[in-house]
This record gives structure tokens, C-alpha cells and sequence, in this order.
């Protein structure tokens, strides 16, 4: 078994998470003191979102450098530290790698839109007439270049600039960024938006349905699946290494394919982690399972940078919801990512105003709002709706994120109290994670009965209400209870289990 399936991942927001020199902005030093809370917790692996020097158009995912760590995050000395500390204590460090796209402040874009004839010219996609291909931002994915008088293609924002990967010496340019990285000790990526990567000189125009884009042509394009088992079987080729993959697609099959020996490790199921209703979480854990029967490992979390917190958005509010979340994520079967500030509790940041916003996805909705005519409060309201800024608060820890100076983005109102008592229900289940029973492949008794759902690991029963209190046959004998977020009643005939109950027995 790789160690990577045996592993709970905790992804730290990079700006958010400990400010460690007092100027408002996480940083690698902030990190370094916190290891010993990380290992506290049980967590095996850290997912860092992007270090990299940026103009932070897109909050880092818009690289200006792939060989340096960004100023507000530190130095290179100050992430050696902290992953050396990191894995003293047993902890494995992966990092965000973005290699569909860099920031218009790169080097290479520099070059490239010197001049048409320049050797960095082909580095990225250019053209005389844009097709119809929409940003996944919102708005044309072609902007012009008053310089060269041509367009470019970016599918994010436009200071994000797409590389062109039918290019062979792009591709020769981030073998060399991913052995600088792994040389540093880093033990693997996180892809992002990895099946976007533009292999393609055939720019089809994408259908439109019912007034809104189908990205069709735009991502998924032939080749990719090569393009992905020939990264994995590359980053494979230099050691135990790991990778996961940000798939942008809602088909299970698209997303399950790029996985595996003959392509990345894993892939994130957004499905799966950005739904919008607890009914919703329960049907895709079946489909997954399903799906997943090959043998592949899907991916198992609840929240993350790019989506309102599981705290609102899925538990509402409701402790017991949100530790029944937990159960699932940390009992299923797959690979499990928490979110930092899950295992506290921690409620979404909504800016009350576009001063207070930071996310380029929330300015862009409310710039198109205005344009349709929309009011400045109703532009705010979907400019609201749209913001990723509510997941990325600073963390709450008991003695403040910055002792100096003010956050980079709002802060939440902590609640200490509840956070202790989250956090003591997360370190007993990933305690109970890394034994065997929930490390190794699949289910048996795998059911789902409405909002009732059951499934057996090893010798282990996990039983999740996520609906009315019910009644069930004991079918499995004699049980007894390892953890619960609530009171059970079990007898030989009948397990009593009330609303938004979590219980895991031991068979």
C-alpha cells in the first residue's frame, strides 16, 4: 500500500493560515510553529495552496516565477524549515503546482509577446480571430495584444495566460520545474485545473445551451488522458511521490478516468465535495462507490478554497451536522482532505462590501453585473454569491492570526468553546483512520436507504443519519460502540439512531 492511501490531507490556505512576521499575511513561519498542532491533530500530509512569487491577481494562482517562494510568504530558507520540520514530524508536504496557466507577469509571456518571431512566442496560444471559448471566469477567453495585434487565450482571468502544451518545449519546462521542487523536498502536487491544459491547434467553437456555454473544446481535449499517465508516470519515475488532480468536470467517469497506474494518483470529485445539500453528499458517496470498484481510490472532502464552508454551506450551523460531515469524510473509502478550519468549526467571511472582497471571481461577477444594468447592491449581492473570499478567512487560533497587524482579508468571530470540542472529534476519528479497517479498499455492506446510509470496513460498522431519527434491524450482531457524536441506543434486535447521528461499532 502507498502511503498516500493511508494518509489524511489537510489543505492550509497559504495567506490564511499563521502570520508569522506580523504583517497580516500567512507565511512560512507561521507554518513552522504550528507543525506540532498539525501533528496534535494526526494529520500525514499538508496540501500548501501556491508560494510562488505573484502578482495575486487570482490570490497565487496566477505565477509570475515557479523557481522562488513569494516575499509575503517568506524565504526559500523559511519553507526548507518548515518542511523539515514537517516531516520530523511525520507530516508529508505537498504542493499546488499550476501549470496551465502563468501570470502575464512571467518571464516567458514577457518574451513571448515581445515580438511574433520571438522563441517564446509559441509558449502560448495566439490568434488573429477568436473563436466563441468563454473564461471559466466569465467573458471572452481572447484578449488583445495591442504589442503583437493578436489575441491571446487565457481560460481564467486575463492576467492568467494559458501555455500551450502542444508546444514539446513547454512540456520539457515543467518536467524541470517539478525536479526542482521534489529536489526540495516536497512530496508531491496538487494539479490545478489539470485537464484544461490546451494540447489542441483545433479551435471548435462551443455549443451554447439555453443562453449559457458548454465548455466542450475547451478542456478535456484529445490527448489529455496520454498527457496525464505520461505526468503521473514522470513524477512516478523520481520516487514515492503523489499526485492529485483538480478535474474541471461534474461527470464521475470523465474525472475517475484520469486516475490511477495509467494516469494521476488521484483526482479530486467535486461532485463529491462542493455539493450544495447533505442528500446530495449521500447519493454521490453511491455513485462513487460504484465507480470506484476498479480498484482507483476517489478523493473525500467537504470543503476547500473554492467554495463556501461545509460549517454553512452543509451543516448549517449545526455542530452535530458537522461532525457527522466528518465521519463520512474520515471513515469512507478514499483518500481525505481536510479543509483548515474544519476541525474548529469555522464559519464563512461574507465582505459586506467590494472593499472588503478580495477574490477575482466575486470583482469579476460584480463588474458584469453592472454592465447588465444591474443596481450596486444588486451587483453586490451576486458579486456576494459568487466570492470565494468565504472560505479564506484567517484561521482562529486562540492567540490571534497576527499579533501586529491587521488580516489580509476579514476575520470571523471564533467560537473557542466549539472549537475544542471539534477539534477532539476530529482527532479521534483520524486517530481511528489509521488503522487498517479504514485504510484498505472498499465497503461490504454497502447500503443507502434514503438519508440512512450504512457500510462495514473491516471489522468496523458506520452508521450516518442524515435525516429523521430511525430504527434499523441489527443485522450484525454483537456491537460495540468505538464513537459517536451523539447518544445511540443499540440492542440485539434494533439500533435507535437519532437526527444527524455519526456512530461507528465494532463488530
Amino acid at each position: 500500500m502507498k502511503w498516500w492511501q493511508e494518509t489524511v490531507f489537510y489543505e492550509i490556505y497559504m495567506p490564511s493560515f499563521k502570520d508569522g512576521n506580523g504583517d497580516g499575511i500567512g507565511d512560512f513561519k507561521g507554518l513552522l510553529e504550528k507543525v506540532p498542532y498539525l501533528a496534535e491533530l494526526g494529520v500525514g500530509g499538508i496540501w500548501l495552496t501556491p508560494f510562488y512569487p505573484s502578482p495575486k491577481v487570482d490570490n497565487g494562482y496566477d505565477v509570475s516565477d515557479y523557481y522562488a517562494v513569494d516575499p509575503d510568504y517568506g524565504t526559500m530558507a523559511d519553507l526548507e524549515a518548515f518542511v523539515e520540520e514537517a516531516h520530523r514530524h511525520g507530516i508529508r508536504v505537498i504542493a499546488d503546482m499550476v501549470v496551465n496557466h502563468v501570470s502575464t507577469e512571467h518571464a516567458w509571456f514577457k518574451a513571448a509577446r515581445s515580438s511574433r518571431d520571438n522563441p517564446k512566442r509559441d509558449w502560448f496560444v495566439w490568434r488573429d480571430t477568436p473563436n466563441n471559448w468563454e473564461s471559466f471566469f466569465g467573458g471572452s477567453a481572447w484578449k488583445w495584444d495591442d504589442v503583437t495585434k493578436q489575441y491571446y487565450y487565457h481560460s481564467f482571468a486575463e492576467e492568467q495566460v494559458d501555455l500551450n502544451w502542444h508546444h514539446p518545449a513547454v512540456e520539457r519546462e515543467i518536467w524541470k520545474v517539478f525536479d526542482f521542487w521534489l529536489d526540495k523536498g516536497l512530496d508531491g502536487f496538487r494539479l490545478d485545473v489539470i485537464n484544461n491544459l490546451t494540447l489542441t491547434r483545433d479551435f471548435t467553437d462551443n455549443p451554447t445551451e439555453n443562453g449559457e456555454q458548454r465548455h466542450l473544446f475547451d478542456k478535456d481535449q484529445p490527448g489529455m488522458q496520454k498527457m496525464m499517465a505520461k505526468i503521473g508516470a514522470r513524477i512516478r519515475t523520481r520516487g514515492d511521490y503523489f499526485t492529485v488532480g483538480e478535474i474541471s468536470s461534474d461527470k464521475l467517469a470523465e474525472i475517475e478516468k484520469y486516475a490511477g497506474l495509467d494516469g494521476l494518483d488521484v483526482t479530486f470529485n467535486f461532485n463529491f465535495g462542493s455539493v450544495a445539500s447533505r442528500d446530495g453528499i449521500v447519493a454521490e458517496l453511491a455513485r462513487m462507490q460504484q465507480v470506484y470498484a476498479d480498484g482507483r481510490m476517489p478523493t473525500l472532502f467537504v470543503g476547500s478554497h473554492d467554495m463556501s464552508r461545509s460549517w454553512n454551506r452543509l451543516a448549517d450551523g449545526r455542530e452535530d451536522v458537522a461532525q457527522l460531515l466528518a465521519t463520512l469524510m474520515l471513515t469512507a473509502y478514499g483518500v481525505p482532505f481536510v479543509y483548515f478550519g474544519e476541525e474548529i468549526g469555522m464559519a464563512d467571511f461574507v465582505p459586506e462590501s467590494m472593499r472588503e472582497m478580495r477574490d477575482v471571481q466575486g470583482v469579476y461577477a460584480y463588474e458584469q453585473a453592472l454592465q447588465m444594468g444591474k443596481s450596486e447592491q444588486e451587483a453586490l449581492v451576486l458579486a456576494q454569491e459568487k466570492t470565494r473570499d468565504k472560505a479564506r478567512a484567517p484561521m482562529n487560533w486562540p492567540e490571534g492570526f497576527s499579533q501586529k497587524a491587521n488580516a489580509w482579508i476579514g476575520e470571523v468571530t471564533p467560537d473557542f468553546d466549539r472549537g475544542q470540542r471539534m477539534f477532539a472529534f476530529y482527532q479521534a476519528l483520524i486517530k481511528l483512520r489509521k488503522t487498517a479497517d479504514f485504510c484498505e479498499s472498499g465497503y461490504r455492506d454497502f447500503e443507502v436507504d434514503g438519508e440512512f446510509l450504512t457500510y462495514v470496513r473491516g471489522e468496523h460498522l458506520v452508521c450516518l443519519n442524515f435525516g429523521k431519527a430511525r430504527e434499523v434491524p441489527n443485522k450484525w450482531g454483537n456491537l460495540t460502540l468505538v464513537l459517536a457524536n451523539m447518544e445511540v441506543a443499540v440492542s440485539e434486535e434494533i439500533i435507535a439512531v437519532p437526527a444527524f447521528a455519526a456512530v461507528i461499532f465494532k463488530i
